[in-house]
């Protein structure tokens, strides 16, 4: 059997497990029960399993209760064994497990005890369906095969817009949206294995798909193409809803009036994050009055009296939202951030809500969040990144402290839940591997509440994910996805790659600036750990083989592309056709780009995500 440091290679590892290392075999039926875990565990009685060879004591019907037992003996070379768990999710949970050993030890299994529990009750991932993949339902199912098969019990789909709607053709209908009859069918089919699949839908911000079409505009908070700031970002036209219109509310009760029905779920994500608009459009003057006039009150009154005002707006708006969800029995779950601006006024939101600490690197705040909220009576869930997106790498340091920061720090400040979020900024153009490796990462630390351990995790992950006996492919990827750590420290850039960003800046650079504000030094560094990185191992699933070879080749754009930049930049002789190759570079990455998109994704998008990659060819397609 498969060990390290004596231990097996299970994912996510065991809290005890004692194994002799003899092992023995099963009979037929059993092994393909155990085989077919994902459909048949609730069928399981104290009967045991078929053959009577493993016997099972099911102790409760308490979901929260997952813990199990497993006992595996030998008796004059025949196998014996009894499975004792907390409930029919311990029991998942358990045959999770009997399937890893199985494929570690060719269809036989090893005696010896495990003894195991999860450390969060609910541990989830969320896909972004919205930016701008929306897979096909067929490959969506062998992600749910794979996430139970990780011990994952929880899935949301972040939807804007990709949920046909009806009498909202104008806005999903060349978006290739999810119909209800395939949410319906989706959702039967994680309840079958153990995945509660919760609705998703942002019900205030990020909303501009909806609010920039003349027939939304009158309920965006930002009229027209009016000027607002995002964070510290220049942005421009609508985004969120105007709080004070009743509209507003009428228009959300609409969407969950068609969304909620197709979800068997008690849980519903409103979404409600960065909301960053909100009081500086339609709804300005209602926060001027109710701040009052600046000349009573020193400047930094008076902005915190406008903060107050902008607050309250949300909150209120959050509640109806929430009062909504109550309408059909769903249980609201919120974004966290524009609440945490005003920890204090969380009490004006219900009890049940469910508050999601969110942030994507290691320093996120998810103790102190946890916190205000637990202090108000809530219930919080953690929810780090796999910082897959705006990068064609992954961020392989940033994601793995952010994922143990949120476990070790959920955990001790009573959060229940934890949910691994992958999104799909500026095209969503990872590739799937990179997103692969953080959702093990993140299986392992929602399942021990603690920081990873590298050489046996890794091992592990890229076993039972990739089919990788050899253990290389997730080091392999973690290296990639470092590729320009030093780059990213050099500029203290958060929420991307700087090879990505330079080649697709997230605003436009001023005139003679890169958006990467760094020299050709530091880019000639990254080139050469690029470089020297050895050639990935070859996997059976040869689209794994060619979504990796994709990335590198994306990268090396990236890096050559601001390497040429750069030597044009200082007066150096840029290198003889230059723009010519890297638009020759750029125009591969494009059509192999297309290629990989309809293999797991649905077309509808795909438009949206190709025009960065156009840009960059149609700027080099310029004279310099």
């Amino acid at each position: 059997m498969p060990t390290l440091n004596g231990q097996p290679l299970l994912l996510p590892r065991p809290r005890e497990c004692r194994l002799s290392g003899e092992t023995r075999p099963i009979s037929p039926e059993t092994r393909r029960w155990i085989r077919d875990r994902f459909t048949s565990w609730r069928r399981c009685t104290a009967s045991g399993l078929p053959g009577n060879q493993i016997r099972t004591a099911i102790q409760g019907d308490e979901p929260s209760s997952q813990w199990y037992r497993i006992d595996l003996h030998g008796s004059d070379g025949a196998l014996e064994g009894r499975v004792t768990v907390g409930s029919p999710h311990g029991l998942r949970n358990a045959l999770v497990t009997l399937n890893q050993l199985l494929d570690l030890n060719n269809d036989r299994l090893p005696c010896g005890t495990i003894e195991d529990r999860p450390a969060f009750a609910t541990r989830g991932v969320m896909l972004d369906v919205s930016r701008d993949k929306v897979p096909t339902l067929g490959r969506l199912k062998q992600t749910v095969d794979l996430l139970a098969s990780l011990k994952i019990n929880h899935l949301q789909l972040y939807t804007e817009h990709t949920f046909a709607y009806q009498g909202h053709e104008e806005v999903w209908q060349d978006a290739s949206p999810f119909t209800p009859c395939e949410i319906r069918d989706l959702d039967t089919y994680c309840s079958a294995r153990g995945i509660d699949l919760a609705a998703n839908q942002n019900c205030f911000g990020h909303l501009a798909v909806f609010l920039k079409r003349p027939r939304y505009n009158h309920l965006a908070e930002i009229e027209g193409n009016a000027h607002w700031k995002f964070m510290h970002y220049d942005r421009y036209g609508p985004f969120s809803l105007c709080p004070l219109l009743p509209e507003s509310e009428t228009f959300i009760r609409g969407l969950l009036g068609q969304l909620l029905p197709c979800f068997s779920s008690t849980l519903v994500n409103i979404g409600c994050d960065e909301t960053f608009d909100v009081g500086w459009g339609r709804s300005k003057e209602f926060v001027a009055r109710a701040s009052g006039p600046c000349s009573v009150e020193s400047d930094a009154e008076h902005a915190s009296s406008q903060s107050r005002a902008r607050a309250d707006l949300f909150f209120e708006f959050v509640n109806k939202v929430c009062r909504i969800a109550h309408e059909h029995g769903k249980r609201p779950q919120f974004w966290a951030d524009i609440a945490m601006s005003h920890p204090d006024m969380l009490g004006r939101l219900p009890k049940d809500a469910i508050g999601l600490a969110w942030g994507y690197e290691p320093d996120a705040k998810f103790a102190e969040e946890c916190r205000h909220l637990r202090d108000h009576g809530m219930e919080a869930w953690v929810c780090p990144g796999t910082s897959s997106w705006r990068t064609f790498t992954g961020r392989t340091t940033e994601a793995r402290g952010n994922i143990a920061a949120a476990a070790e720090q959920g955990l001790a400040n009573g959060a229940t839940g934890f949910l691994i979020c992958d999104w799909g900024d500026v095209g969503h153009m990872q590739q799937w591997p990179t997103t692969l490796a953080r959702l093990a990462d993140a299986a392992e630390a929602a399942w021990s509440g603690t920081g990873l351990r590298p050489v046996s995790h890794d091992h592990a992950a890229s076993t039972h994910i990739f089919g990788d006996p050899s253990g290389e492919i997730v080091r392999w990827l973690n290296e990639f996805g470092d590729i320009d750590l030093s780059l990213r420290q050099f500029c203290k850039l958060r929420n991307a790659s700087a090879v990505f960003n330079d080649l697709f800046p997230p605003v436009p650079p001023q005139p003679g600036r890169r958006s990467i504000n760094a020299p050709l030094e530091e880019f000639l560094k990254v080139r050469q750990t690029f470089n020297a990185l050895p050639q990935p191992p070859r996997l059976a699933d040869h689209l794994f083989n060619e979504e990796i070879a994709h990335a590198i080749e994306c990268v090396r754009l990236c890096i050559e592309h601001g390497v040429s930049c750069r030597r044009t930049a200082d007066g150096l002789q840029p290198h003889a056709d230059d723009r010519s190759i890297l638009r020759e570079m750029a125009g591969s990455c494009l059509r192999e780009h297309q290629r990989l998109w309809h293999i797991r994704n649905r077309p509808g998008g795909l438009h949206l995500s190709t025009r960065h990659l156009q840009r960059v060819i149609d700027d080099l397609s310029r004279q310099p």
